[in-house]
């Protein structure tokens, strides 16, 4: 498995990924708009030019007076693929990614039920600051949570 940056080829099968992870998926636009994020990752599998994408991994950054913010926005990893350590692979370099780029701290929002991506992101050093009431659409809170990069 090798770890790049997402380039607009990529962003159909990611977008299928995003459709079979998530009961809200992220528009086609959404990803469209942020193919140049400093931290907008893929992992492929294969060893010619039509690798497969296995996941893939958002997230941008944003200056705030000299401790810019590094955003998390979206993390998935294909259903055949998951347990395999690839969201956890994806989220590291992404982390690595945003520090390169002038984050010093990054956040992510969770579902509050998501014990999958909960138990991930506090092994990987995250810890909730606040719950956001009703921040999914289908009124599910969500976990505010934060690392210092």
């Amino acid at each position: 498995m090798a770890v790049r940056p997402a380039g607009r080829a990529d962003l159909l099968d990611v977008l299928r990924i995003e459709r079979e992870s998530f009961a809200e998926p992220w528009p086609y636009a959404a990803f469209e708009s942020l193919v140049d994020a400093p931290a907008f990752l893929v992992a492929v599998t294969g060893t010619d030019d039509n690798r497969p994408i296995l996941g893939y991994v958002v997230g941008d950054v944003t200056p705030n007076h000299g401790r810019d913010i590094g955003h998390i926005k979206d993390l998935a990893v294909r259903t055949d693929a998951r347990g395999a350590g690839i969201g956890r692979r994806l989220l590291r370099e992404a982390l690595v990614e945003l520090s390169l780029s002038g984050a010093v701290v990054a956040k992510l929002e969770v579902r509050e039920g998501n014990d999958a991506a909960r138990s991930l992101y506090r092994a990987e050093g995250f810890e909730p600051t606040r719950r956001v009431p009703r921040y999914y659409g289908d009124g599910e809170d969500a976990l505010l949570l934060v690392t210092d990069l």
